[in-house]
């Protein structure tokens, strides 16, 4: 049998190029420009990436419409309560449009507050663990528990899938800009039920629940791997299961 290092290093490889983007949420923060204006489109991103991408990809693009792909302005503006106005019409599946309108209240305040998403997190968090910790912290203290996870016992797939877009570097996917404050070997693989089903059907973990204590144990398994990278296998893992699906 093929050494499952050598098979989780081959998809990474294989999966991990620009072709990954286009049927991804992470192409949205390829289309804007400017640091603040992709941490922020990235964020937006990923609360939203849950469910069948053929429905949250348009929502997405949405929003950077409405926005003209300034969003970082058209939420620290304010310019998003006409856009999505502060009622309880459906926006997106179990997302009103006031929970959506809460979520970007919170993160104009935290604009506000500290300039940008990286400048919150660079002065909250030493490593992967405490930023997604952070981030979790802030939007609870908001009263934001439907979008953002209101502490770190669950897995915070979605947070945990931001920050490696922010962090991972020399990639053609995510974007590296917050390398310079967190190593991206301290991150946690973004952990959902699927990624927790390949995980188990290759051997790398023992698990019946995607929870942080699970993420946690598959990136230290990853780590042996990818010691320098450990979420390349995240991209081993989504190839993993597009081969055998």
């Amino acid at each position: 049998m093929e050494d499952i290092d050598d098979i989780l290093r081959q998809y990474a490889d294989e999966y991990e190029t620009e072709d990954f983007l286009p049927a991804d949420p992470s192409r949205f923060m390829h289309q804007v420009k400017g640091r603040e204006n992709q941490e922020v489109t990235a964020f937006i991103a990923s609360c939203l990436s849950y469910g069948s991408r053929k429905q949250f990809m348009p929502k997405i693009q949405y929003i950077l419409d409405v926005a003209g792909n300034d969003v970082y302005n058209w939420v620290k503006s304010g310019g998003f309560a006409s856009d999505i106005p502060d009622d309880d019409a459906c926006f997106y599946r179990l997302y009103t449009r006031h929970t959506m309108h809460s979520l970007l209240t919170a993160v104009q305040r935290m604009l506000d507050e500290h300039g940008s998403i990286g400048n919150y997190v660079r002065g909250n968090a030493a490593d992967g663990f405490t930023a997604v910790k952070a981030i979790t912290d802030y939007f609870a203290s908001m009263g934001i528990e439907t979008i953002i996870p209101k502490n770190t016992s669950s897995a915070c797939k979605r947070v945990c899938m931001f920050l490696r877009w922010m962090v991972r570097d020399n990639s053609p996917v995510d974007l590296g800009l917050w390398k310079d404050f967190i190593d991206k070997r301290t991150l946690i693989i973004p952990m959902d039920t699927h990624v927790m089903q390949e995980a188990n059907r290759l051997g790398l973990i023992n698990n019946k629940t995607a929870s942080m204590a699970a993420a946690k144990k598959l990136t230290a398994r990853l780590a042996m791997t990818f010691p320098d990278d450990p979420l390349k296998g995240d991209f081993a893992l989504f190839g993993f299961g597009v081969n055998k699906a």
